[in-house]
């Protein structure tokens, strides 16, 4: 390890050290195909510690295919271990596109004068969500652009009051995870105390003279500001903090590496690594091109960037979005990813009423656009649960409480049964005929496998309730 790397540093440039990243990408190339040290590697990796940044470095390095195939498999033993066949089934809601920020890869900057600007107003806010509901969601996560008086926090806190307000026949968003810009440990001890889930922002790249390149303009042209936002989050009471890069924009060995350094950052620093990581990949929006960014991944290392992430930090949700594919997206789900977007839109109003304008305000284009319903039915056939549970939140099961239970393992006890419960509640209310039928038919199957014969009791009460119209019940 490098002199200057200081994994509990306060300084962004310390515990993401330029140099340290740099010698870690010679070794993993060094050893990429050393199957002495990858068996070595594998073999810790089985056991559910997790793996530090050198390590999975060698993983996303390796291109042996016998190796790699265990990589794969190892990944998928280590995602049925923790989370099942469940799948957390989430939506974006965006409120505004005003920015002023000026990053060169996404259609909000400032310099964009082609793209419809829209804000939501609270009662647009009420529609957008009753449409939500409407489709069957519980769980949103909720995004803005940055801008200091047309998004300032008050907005923000003003809409999750609004979101949380709303309860339109069956229907309740009862979790709101938010992605909006760096901000200051006061204004993240209002979104704790606004009740968010997660807080969820993406690092884009963290290469530092790459990302300043990227980001010629606005606050958001700070990178030791903006790396290290999720220390102040957490400062702020926040317990659920969510990673992301945007891969395509530098090369994704460097990213891949700063990314799981931030996670040991923040385990180091704060005893808890982050709640989820996103992996998204650049792709075409309003007025940018992916061959504008010539680090563009292929479905092959976007494959193997999510299993060694499943096996580099095992107790942390993988978020893949409507970004990708239905071939992509089917590809990782059973290596590693736990939650999906479904019937997503990502334009300023475009659930309640899709214009010209609301899709002309989209952040990016969408590959994978079924609804929601097609997309549960289609969990449903690939032996997949689709999950709308948000109990862990609302039970206070964050944070470390959060990661000690899914540690051990005992989070088993809670998230098989909340799924089979929310699952009931979606079909009951929302699904169609042949997602109904295929709904049932999973519960039954998946009841019979709940280890503790009191929740399997408890579940099988309540999910007789559900069917009698009652709802809500939560392990």
């Amino acid at each position: 390890m490098t002199m200057a790397y200081q994994v509990k540093s306060e300084r962004a440039e310390e515990f993401i050290d330029h140099s340290e990243i740099l010698d870690t990408l010679s070794y993993a190339e060094q050893h990429k195909n050393d199957r002495a040290l990858i068996e070595e590697i594998l073999n810790k990796a089985s056991q559910c510690k997790g793996l530090t940044h050198r390590e999975a470095a060698v993983l996303i390095d390796c291109d042996e295919p016998d190796l790699v195939q265990r990589i794969f498999d190892l990944a998928k033993e280590i995602k049925q271990r923790f989370y099942g066949n469940r799948i957390v089934m989430f939506a974006p809601l965006y409120l505004s596109n005003y920015c002023v920020n000026g990053c060169t890869y996404c259609p909000y900057k400032l310099q964009n004068k082609t793209i419809a600007r829209k804000k939501l107003s609270q009662e647009e806010i009420e529609q957008e969500v009753i449409a939500l509901q409407d489709m069957g969601h519980k769980r949103l996560a909720l995004e803005a652009g940055e801008h200091p008086t047309l998004a300032p926090i008050e907005y923000i806190l003003d809409s999750i009051k609004t979101i949380y307000s709303i309860k339109h026949k069956n229907g309740a968003i009862r979790r709101v995870n938010v992605n909006i810009a760096a901000t200051t440990v006061e204004n993240y001890r209002k979104l704790k105390d606004a009740g968010i889930g997660t807080y969820i922002l993406f690092q884009e790249t963290y290469h530092k003279e790459n990302y300043e390149k990227l980001h010629p303009t606005g606050p958001k042209s700070d990178y030791a500001y903006h790396t290290e936002a999720m220390d102040r989050a957490m400062e702020g009471g926040i317990d659920d903090v969510g990673l992301g890069v945007l891969f395509g924009l530098n090369t994704y060995k460097y990213d891949y590496v700063g990314l799981l350094m931030h996670a040991e950052h923040l385990e180091s620093r704060f005893g808890v690594g982050p709640h989820t990581i996103s992996v998204p990949r650049i792709c075409p929006a309003d007025d940018i091109e992916t061959t504008d960014f010539p680090n563009s991944i292929s479905d092959e290392i976007f494959k193997k960037i999510v299993a060694v992430t499943r096996i580099a930090v095992p107790y942390t949700g993988i978020i893949v979005s409507t970004r990708e594919s239905e071939k992509s997206r089917k590809e990782v789900l059973e290596i590693g990813v736990s939650q999906i977007s479904g019937g997503s839109k990502t334009s300023v109003g475009g659930y309640a009423e899709s214009t010209p304008d609301s899709e002309n305000s989209s952040q990016f284009d969408i590959s994978d656009q079924r609804t929601l319903d097609e997309i549960v039915n289609w969990l449903l056939e690939l032996g997949h649960v689709p999950s709308f549970c948000t109990a862990c939140y609302r039970m206070g099961r964050t944070g470390d409480r959060f990661m000690s239970l899914i540690k051990s393992g005992q989070i088993v006890n809670c998230c098989a049964p909340n799924s089979l419960i929310t699952l009931k509640e979606y079909l009951m209310d929302y699904a169609s005929e042949d997602t109904k039928q295929k709904a049932i038919k999973m519960i039954e199957q998946e009841v019979d496998k709940i280890p503790n014969a009191k929740v399997k009791e408890i579940a099988l009460r309540n999910l007789q309730d559900i069917a009698q119209g009652k709802r809500d019940f939560r392990f």
